[in-house]
Formats: C-alpha cells, sequence, structure tokens
C-alpha cells in the first residue's frame, strides 16, 4: 500500500476540491537572511525564498505582527517589506496580528506596551491600531487577503483587560479591531479571522465562541473565517478524526470559512513529550511524512463545508528547528537552506 495514502483511508476521506489557500508562515525570513542563510530550490540553485514557495505551490503567505518588538523584529515595518516581496512574487498576504510586542498564544497575551487598560479607552486604542495597520500596507499597494485579530485566543488577548474572566470584554475588544479593517483604505477588503488553538477540541471551540457571541458587541457579522491551530505532537487526543469531527461542527454552527492557520509535522522526532495520535502513528518522522501530513490535513479541511485553507508554520526558520516543539526539527527545509521534498506536497492541494 503507498503510504501517501494511509490516513485518507483509514478516514474514509473521497477526492475533494483544491484548497483556495495553501500556505506557509514565513515571519523570520528575514531573521534568517539577516544570519547568512542562503534558501535553495528543487534544483539546489539559491533563490529568494519566496520564489521557491510560490514554485512549491505556495500561493499565500502568513506573516506575524508584533507591535513594538525589541529591535524591530516581526514589527509593521518589517511586515509591509515582507508583503512587497510576496506581493512581487505572486503570492497573496496574511496578516497574523498579535497585540502585543512578543509572542501571543495560549499562554502570553501581554498588551502592548503603554497601551490604556480600561475597557473603552483600550477598545478604541485597539481600532486606531489596526486601522492604521491597514491603512499603511494600502498605502505600500499590499492588500492582504487575510487578517487575523489576534493569534490564538482562546485565553482572551490583551491581558489583563481581555481574559475570558471577562467575556463580555474580549467581545468588545474583537468587535473593535473588526471595525478597524473594515473602516480602513484597504481595498479590496481582507476576510477578517478568529484564530483559536486546539482546533480537534469540539468542546473547545464551541465553548469559546457561544461564550464570545453572547456577549453582544461581537456579531458573526464582524468576523469571515474561523483559524484553527492544529498539532500533533502535544496531545494524543489530537487525531486526524477529530479534527474532521470539530470543524464540521463548527462549520454547521456557524457557517463560516475554516482555516488550519497552523500545523507542522516532524521530520524528525527521536524523543517526543507526549504520544502522537492513534491514526497518525502510521505516518513516519520524515520529509515523506510531511507530505502524508499536510496531504491528509488538506483533505479533511477541504472536505468540510466552508474549509479553505491550511498554512504551515514557519517550515524555514532551520536555526529553529524544533519550532517550540519537543521534535528535533519540523521545518521543510535543511539546515542548509535546501528544500525538501515535502514542500512540494503544496501543489497537490
Amino acid at each position: 500500500m503507498i503510504l501517501s495514502c494511509l490516513p485518507a483511508l483509514l478516514l474514509g476521506l473521497t477526492a475533494v476540491e483544491a484548497l483556495q489557500y495553501k500556505g506557509v508562515d514565513w515571519s523570520s525570513v528575514t531573521v534568517e537572511e539577516k544570519a547568512g542563510v542562503s534558501y535553495k530550490g528543487a534544483s539546489g540553485s539559491a533563490q529568494p525564498l519566496e520564489k521557491i514557495l510560490a514554485d512549491s505551490g505556495v500561493n499565500t503567505v502568513r506573516q506575524r505582527i508584533w507591535v513594538t518588538p525589541p529591535g524591530g523584529t516581526y514589527n509593521l515595518a518589517n511586515n509591509v517589506a515582507l508583503g512587497k516581496r510576496a506581493k512581487a512574487a505572486g503570492l497573496g498576504v496574511y496578516l497574523d496580528l498579535h497585540y502585543s510586542d512578543t509572542w501571543a498564544d495560549p499562554a502570553h497575551q501581554a498588551m502592548p506596551s503603554g497601551w490604556p487598560t480600561g475597557i473603552d479607552d483600550l477598545a478604541w486604542k485597539l481600532y486606531n491600531y489596526t486601522l492604521d495597520v491597514s491603512n499603511s500596507f494600502q498605502s505600500a499597494g499590499v492588500q492582504p487577503k487575510i487578517i487575523s485579530i489576534g493569534n490564538e485566543i482562546t485565553v482572551g488577548l490583551l491581558w489583563p483587560t481581555g481574559k475570558t474572566s471577562n467575556w463580555y470584554n474580549i467581545a468588545r475588544l474583537l468587535h473593535s479591531a473588526s471595525a478597524g479593517i473594515k473602516d480602513s483604505n484597504l481595498n479590496p477588503k481582507p476576510k477578517i479571522m478568529i484564530h483559536l488553538d486546539n482546533g480537534w477540541n469540539w468542546n473547545t471551540q464551541n465553548n469559546w465562541y457561544t461564550n464570545v457571541l453572547k456577549q453582544g458587541p461581537l456579531t458573526t457579522a464582524d468576523f469571515d473565517m474561523m483559524g484553527v491551530s492544529y498539532y500533533p505532537f502535544y496531545s494524543a487526543s489530537a487525531t486526524l478524526s477529530s479534527l474532521k469531527s470539530s470543524l464540521t461542527n463548527m462549520a454547521n454552527a456557524w457557517g463560516k470559512e475554516l482555516v488550519v492557520a497552523e500545523t507542522d509535522w516532524p521530520q524528525s522526532c527521536p524523543s517526543p513529550a507526549y504520544a502522537f495520535p492513534s491514526d497518525a502513528k502510521s505516518i513516519p518522522h520524515t520529509a515523506a511524512g510531511q507530505s502524508t501530513w499536510l496531504s491528509s490535513v488538506a483533505s479533511i479541511v477541504a472536505g468540510v463545508k466552508g474549509g479553505v485553507g491550511l498554512f504551515y508554520w514557519e517550515p524555514a526558520w532551520i536555526h529553529n528547528a524544533n519550532l517550540g516543539s519537543s521534535c528535533a526539527n519540523n521545518c521543510m527545509f535543511s539546515s542548509s537552506g535546501q528544500a525538501l521534498s515535502s514542500l512540494a506536497a503544496f501543489k497537490n492541494m
């Protein structure tokens, strides 16, 4: 039996439509370039990363924006420059607004330095910041396809004001962020995304959206997409079948476009901290396994009503190859910057 067919057969999947958004997060490309990395395409010749990605079937790149980061890494100016590179290569842009000066994720949602903590002033600040970011991209001639208002905000955003201990504040802040995009000069307007982690967990998704939408300020008209993170190496419960069930329930409950905003698979994982999901244990920790994983997840997303996209998180960040996991290497490039065969999997999504 051909290895790449195993997960699809196990899940009973059939042929599906191609995904609209086939992407990767490339936020750290300038960090690597400054460190002397020269990326190489399938032919082995050095090429700009954006060309390698485009030639491999990627059509959209994801970029995280921090407000006032130390040293300027991931700030607005850096992202505008990256957006211009992406557009010149024919790639769409997906902005991931962290609303922090550093990492925003389920364990960290620190408010940017100097931002007010009172909900009225904070909502106004958030509106204007989002408006300014949007207008900066329009002025630069780059119109993002997607803008995510927050990153993995399952536990809220802009702590302490926007913690899940106050669902009203979360709803108010997200409504203000959405309005900043809608009132901007961006033309055409991007899709607005809300992004949570643990996309395989329907209870997490259901509880969060049920709580925030019943507050009043945030309505389903304020966003177009629901994004989820889906990683296989943090919980044995994160099965492919659970992802399919969760996304199906989300589609039936809210009818929004659905995107796996972050996923990874290791090319090396000798000492995982957690057991891998049962229906993914047959997938090897190799470049071929990365291709199989991407094909399997893409098939699930495309097979769900409203499923439109998949993004691989930071496949080219070779100096941070474990990408925050217990696996040794989740990149889709070698340590010398050579693209692996798995990168071509985007052509088949």
